[in-house]
């Protein structure tokens, strides 16, 4: 999607506004005991409180409103009923459907308390997203955006699982292009102002960038046990720092 109307812009904002209210009322409710189908149900509430839908459950019959993923899990989780426990690594992915426009964030929160490498690996996660953002330039090739979070994560002593990507978003949940997190010389269309993507880097403790499906169809998980984060937002592009649609 390329925003070129404030009508389209104000409809990514609204968007943009029900994920934030969602991650916001998630992260305050997480606590050793509470189970993933707990928040699962509490994103539902603030999503009718909104009168928004749930995303991927409306275009791929997911059977949840939000993914929940734990420790060695990616994304696209299922929530279960098993509690948190204390040290717990909770990555939260929110993509609600809004009066005919998608947007899309996460984060990644350590159940108190965190161990040190999970603390280490959320700060690293955080970091190469920020840095995304300011290599997320109008005029920019697409792969400044992947050059800046790999540089970012290696220099931390994490690594970046290649096989998964951020992704333009506004009218559908996915669209073009697609925004690898590492450095592609060939991913050279340039950003132009307006374009809405979704910037989503996704790490490991791990050494492999590997992942794996698990048995439900849905839960990607690391390969070799590394616990995993993911932190995400929906902006658009602009001739200097894009707007964050989703903050």
């Amino acid at each position: 999607m390329t925003v070129t109307t404030e009508t389209e812009l104000q409809g990514m904002k609204r968007a943009g506004f029900v994920v934030a209210e969602t991650l916001r009322a998630l992260r305050a409710a997480i606590e050793p005991g509470v189970t993933p189908a707990e928040l699962d149900a509490l994103a539902g509430r603030v999503f009718r409180q909104y009168g928004a839908e749930s995303a991927p459950r409306m275009t791929y019959n997911a059977p949840v409103n939000v993914f929940i993923s734990v420790n060695d899990d990616i994304v696209h989780g299922l929530p279960t009923r098993r509690p948190l426990a204390a040290g717990d690594v909770v990555s939260l992915d929110v993509t609600p459907f809004v009066d005919g426009y998608v947007a899309d964030a996460a984060v990644t929160v350590a159940v108190p308390p965190a161990s040190p490498v999970a603390t280490r690996l959320i700060e690293c996660t955080e970091a190469a997203l920020e840095a995304a953002l300011a290599a997320a330039k109008a005029g920019q090739p697409v792969h400044a955006i992947g050059r800046a979070v790999e540089t970012e994560v290696r220099r931390r002593g994490f690594t970046v699982l290649r096989e998964l990507f951020g992704h333009g978003v506004g009218r559908a949940i996915h669209e073009d292009p697609n925004v690898p997190n590492y450095y592609r010389p060939v991913d050279r269309k340039k950003l132009h102002e307006g374009l809405v993507i979704a910037i989503e880097p996704m790490v490991s403790t791990g050494r492999s960038p590997r992942v794996r499906t698990l048995r439900d169809g849905w839960t990607l998980s690391t390969t070799d046990g590394g616990l995993a984060a993911h932190f995400e937002h929906t902006v658009m592009i602009t001739g200097g720092r894009p707007l964050i649609l989703t903050a």
